[in-house]
């Protein structure tokens, strides 16, 4: 009877154990479940802020887009917009040769309101003109044609004559003045 005493005792025990171990076992379990959830949060929340990141870059990269873009639209209007001047301005150095010529007062007369009318508009698309005479030769805006010797009290270099009017349109040269300069 001993012996089955000490037999239920130890299988006792061992169910004991056993209710012990699967209980830790299940705790475990729910750890690690638990565990793997919250991993798996942590990860969505990177994810999140990779896809973020991809975004702002997205919205950074459009904004440049449209920037560049709107660069070039700029630039190709005042590349057409210098183009079409460049072929106006022959008509103001027709009309100023016009007016140089012996003509009866009536017809000097509609020549220059028709000169007042060119250079309004010039003026109306912000092009101005290049008048360097008497200034110190620039070659940023103008093209020497011709030298001409200094006269006494006169310094190298000067511009002495126009020959063909210069204009810029805002800060660009359209057409370089084409001038006489003196030299020593």
């Amino acid at each position: 009877m001993k012996e089955e005493k000490e037999k239920k005792e130890k299988a006792a025990e061992q169910t004991e154990v056993k209710d012990d171990t699967s209980k830790l076992l299940k705790e475990a379990e729910e750890k690690i479940a638990a565990l793997e959830k919250e991993n798996e949060e942590i990860k969505a929340a990177d994810k999140t802020a990779e896809y973020k990141d991809k975004w702002m870059r997205s919205v950074a990269e459009f904004d440049n887009y449209k920037k560049r873009n709107a660069n070039l639209y700029k630039d190709a209007y005042n590349d057409g917009k210098k183009e079409i001047l460049t072929k106006v301005f022959v008509v103001g150095d027709t009309l100023e040769r016009a007016l140089s010529m012996e003509l009866d007062e009536k017809t000097k007369e509609g020549v220059a309101m028709i000169l007042r009318s060119f250079e309004e508009m010039l003026k109306s698309q912000n092009v101005t003109e290049i008048n360097p005479v008497g200034e110190k030769f620039d070659p940023n805006e103008c093209e020497a044609v011709m030298q001409a010797p200094a006269e006494e009290g006169e310094e190298a270099e000067i511009v002495k004559t126009v020959f063909q009017k210069g204009y810029k349109l805002g800060d660009k040269i359209v057409r370089y003045a084409k001038v006489s300069v003196t030299v020593k």
